[in-house]
């Protein structure tokens, strides 16, 4: 290998080092959903909710009131232990 091919290529994996570590970052910032208060479209931005999850998380609150913890979330239909698990740390009450 050349070192001017040597070079295009650590510069390359320097660059897709630097983008993976941005996104990274991205991911820490953003904030915790309010599910007692967020509505359907806000919802469906959660990890395995989409537009029916979200329309029966919006039913169960407006039935039984607001929800106390993720935990709450294995009583709407269709959400399970495992959905739950996956959105502990991007829903708050």
């Amino acid at each position: 290998m050349t070192q001017w091919t040597r070079g295009i290529v650590a510069a390359m994996l320097l660059g897709l080092l630097l983008g993976l570590s941005s996104m990274a970052a991205l991911a820490q910032e953003v904030a915790p959903i309010n599910v007692n208060t967020a509505d359907a479209e806000l919802l469906t931005e959660l990890p395995g909710v989409g537009p029916s999850r979200a329309e029966a998380i919006i039913e169960y609150r407006e039935a039984n009131g607001p929800f106390e913890s993720a935990d709450d979330l294995v009583n709407v239909s269709g959400i399970g232990a495992s959905t739950v698990e996956g959105l502990q740390d991007q829903v708050e009450f």
